[in-house]
């Protein structure tokens, strides 16, 4: 390679060692050499590398560093050995540029010692070593936008790309070289995320399938492992005292949940799966029982078999029956003639009730009379319960027949606590005259089924005959409030006709008679889509009162 080719790293390297063919030829020309010696002495032809480096010189031009005559580049190649093809020691290129010399001056020619007569070819003192020439130093090279930047400024030298070409050309170092290489791109994760999302479907769809099946199956594994928790509490734990009433045709299944309900037995089926477990045949007398809180099964049966326990001057109403119903419970349970009461509800006024009929003004309670008590007494004992509630709620003596007449439809259209104080907001809503909708009908089912002597016939929907008859309690037919109360509601029911919950409501229909689910909705499209799930769920139950 050109010795003075600034491109060229090793060119410094060449400068610095010996040239022993000029110093052959030296000799020769002063005389030192024998005649013998013409033609091993004889110049020796350029090697192969110095030649092809001439003919490199020849069709690229370089630049030289000396301006002394006769020191150019082609009479140095000229002048070069075969020692010129040993490998000299690379020296690792350098990073940073170093500041620019100053112009080198001409570089005088070095003096040769005479060599003496008496010594041969081969004992020659050997020619001092020249003296090391400053390193000329390269502009640095650009690399990546750098070299771009500067391709097209001035210069017979191409930017540096950064490859290993231009490393082993001398072109560029090896930083710029590692600087070069393209930054890999960051691996997508699509996949993992894609399969962290499979493995989430899966693991859902196992919990809600194992969610599902232990809601079905649980009980009976937990049965056949012994592990399920027991359904009745440990003997010894009996605890204050209760009253469960007892009507005609009750079986263990039916008293079951009216012994939980009253904080008797522990869960509601209790009783029904000891009698069953155990084979128990039993026969419930109509009547009111007096029993303790936190009985075992066994010692329920025990204490209703006891004739002690039962109270033949007590009677227990519930909620929403009417005053017929009422009347029934009483001659049953205090045994009372039914002739004798329905002649003590005959004439309203004179308990005070400003109505034609006592119809809502019989509370709902549990009621101990004395031994030898009336009729009269009786019905009289339970109106002024009424009283108390009405006052206790805050309702004006003028507004009483109004306050229940809407508890009654509300005790008997609503299944849950909330659901109580909506469907008092829904008659409200109805009976505005900005009611758009329904205009002022409430068209309740209850009250046409109240009507129509319907409302025991275990249905809660309304049959085209009793929507068809015409009555004061028909609520499709006519608009605004019954005439009167429809049933005998309790202090909630009370409540909830004085307070209202907020609401845009005027539909609503109870899609799950089991748990009592409604759905409240402010058009009649909304209502439509309601009663569909009402439907559906008949469908699904044929024998669960719709």
């Amino acid at each position: 390679m050109p010795e003075n080719d600034p491109s060229d790293p090793f060119a410094e390297l060449y400068r610095r060692l010996p040239d022993p063919r000029a110093g052959a030829a030296d000799a020769t020309a002063r005389g030192d050499a024998t005649p013998g010696d013409a033609e091993t002495d004889a110049p020796a032809p350029p090697s192969r590398r110095a030649a092809r480096e001439a003919r490199r010189g020849q069709t690229a031009p370089t630049e030289t560093t000396s301006a002394v005559p006769g020191t150019d580049a082609a009479s140095e190649r000229a002048a070069g050995t075969e020692a010129d093809a040993v490998p000299a020691p690379v020296a690792a290129p350098r990073t940073q540029p170093a500041p620019t010399p100053a112009p080198q001056a001409a570089r005088e020619p070095e003096p040769r010692e005479p060599t003496r007569p008496e010594q041969s070819r081969t004992e020659r003192t050997p020619r001092p070593e020249p003296a090391p020439q400053p390193v000329r130093d390269r502009e640095p090279v650009l690399v990546g936008a750098g070299a771009a930047a500067a391709g097209g400024s001035g210069g017979g030298r191409p930017p540096a790309s950064g490859s290993l070409e231009d490393l082993f050309a001398g072109n560029a170092s090896t930083d710029q070289v590692r600087g070069a290489v393209r930054a890999p791109r960051p691996r997508r994760r699509t996949g993992g995320w894609i399969a962290l999302a499979i493995v989430l479907v899966i693991l859902g769809g196992i919990a809600v399938g194992g969610i599902a099946l232990w809601n079905t199956y649980g009980e009976r594994v937990q049965a056949f492992f012994g592990t399920s928790e027991p359904v009745d509490f440990d003997a010894g734990m009996a605890t204050g005292e209760t009253r469960v009433t007892i009507v005609s045709g009750d079986t263990g299944e039916s008293v079951s949940p009216k012994l939980f309900e009253a904080g008797v037995t522990k869960a509601s089926n209790s009783l029904y799966k000891y009698m069953v477990d155990n084979s128990v045949a039993f026969t419930f007398q109509p009547g009111v029982y007096k029993l303790q809180q936190q009985m075992t099964s066994a010692a329920v049966l025990d204490a209703l078999r006891d004739p002690a326990n039962r109270l033949d001057n007590s009677v227990q109403l519930r909620e929403g029956l009417t005053l017929q119903q009422s009347l029934d419970v009483m001659s049953e349970q205090l045994g009372m003639p039914r002739a004798d009461l329905e002649a003590a509800v005959a004439d309203p006024s004179q308990y005070g009730v400003p109505a034609t009929t006592l119809e809502g003004w019989i509370f709902p309670a549990t009621y101990d009379f004395d031994e030898g008590v009336t009729a009269t007494e009786v019905i009289q004992r339970m109106v002024q319960r009424t009283v108390q509630s009405l006052d206790t709620a805050g309702v004006p003596e003028a507004d009483r027949e109004r306050i229940l007449t809407v508890a009654s439809i509300i005790e008997r259209e609503a299944r849950n606590r909330d659901d109580f104080y909506k469907v008092s907001r829904v008659i409200e809503n109805r009976l505005q005259p900005s009611n758009q909708e329904t205009f002022g009908k409430l068209e309740m089912d209850s009250t046409v089924q109240y009507g129509a002597n319907e409302l025991g016939s275990g249905s809660v929907s309304t049959s085209t005959e009793a929507r068809n008859n015409d009555n004061p309690w028909n609520t499709y037919m006519y608009p605004g409030l019954p005439i009167g109360p429809i049933s005998n509601p309790g202090d909630l029911a009370i409540d909830a006709a004085m307070k209202p919950v907020d609401g845009p409501w005027l539909y609503f229909v109870t899609v799950n008679l089991d748990t009592g689910e409604t759905v409240f909705t402010s058009t009649y499209g909304e209502h439509e889509k309601a009663v569909e799930q009402w439907r559906a769920w008949c469908a699904a139950n044929p024998d669960g009162g719709c």
